[in-house]
Formats: structure tokens, C-alpha cells, sequence
């Protein structure tokens, strides 16, 4: 199974980025090997609209089932949760700190978006 985190680092000690669409990447972490990658969302950054949608575009692309992250707004959660991925949302310092927040169960599944869309 594969997770999604928002970062701005290349790696597990990066810090966790707050925002989903606008983050500068997503680290990638595959539970069944204890692996990851880091996917670039750069093109994101200073999208004028849909930068949400895309960036939900692109995880779903990367295999993941499930995402962690600050906030995600109405537009991307939709389209997450129509690519089957869970969301989860988090105040976590680091990616490692997500990712351990994930495994001990700590994390809840968002059922709705948590900020309005053009969130920063």
C-alpha cells in the first residue's frame, strides 16, 4: 500500500506541508517495502486556479491509497475521494512524523474538506 505525504524535502525528516495543491512535493511512501519517492509538484505552485485538482490528479497517478496532509479543499477532496484515496489531516512537524502518526492508528479519515477552496 502506498501514502502520500505533502513535503517540501526529499526525504522522511522533511517538514510536512500544510498545503495540498500548492505543495512543492509529494514523498510517496510504500508500506509493503518500507520505501519512497518523491514526486514533484512544482508546476503547482503558482497555478492560477486548479492547482487542488491536478495535484489530487497526480497522487492518484502515483499509486497512492491513501494521502496525509494539513488541509485540502473542497475541489481536491473530491477528486481524491473519487480515486478511492483517503484522506487524513494532520498538524505533524515532519513527514516521519505523519507517517508514525499513521501507522500507531492516531490519524482519523477526513469525511469532508476542511478549508475553502484558494486556501494558502
Amino acid at each position: 500500500m502506498k501514502i502520500a505525504f505533502t513535503t517540501s524535502g526529499n526525504d522522511l525528516d522533511a517538514p510536512l506541508d500544510s498545503r495540498f495543491g500548492r505543495a512543492p512535493k509529494f514523498l510517496i511512501y510504500d508500506l509493503d517495502s518500507d520505501t519512497f519517492e518523491v514526486v514533484d509538484n512544482r508546476q503547482n505552485l503558482n497555478a492560477a486556479q486548479g492547482a487542488g485538482i491536478q495535484s489530487a490528479q497526480s497522487v492518484a497517478g502515483s499509486g497512492a491509497t491513501a494521502i496525509v496532509i494539513g488541509h485540502c479543499g473542497p475541489k481536491a477532496f473530491r477528486v481524491l475521494s473519487a480515486a478511492g484515496i483517503k484522506v487524513f489531516n494532520t498538524d505533524a512537524a515532519t513527514v516521519a512524523d505523519a507517517l508514525d502518526q499513521y501507522r500507531s492508528g492516531k490519524l482519523t479519515q477526513s469525511g469532508a474538506a476542511d478549508v475553502e477552496g484558494h486556501w494558502i
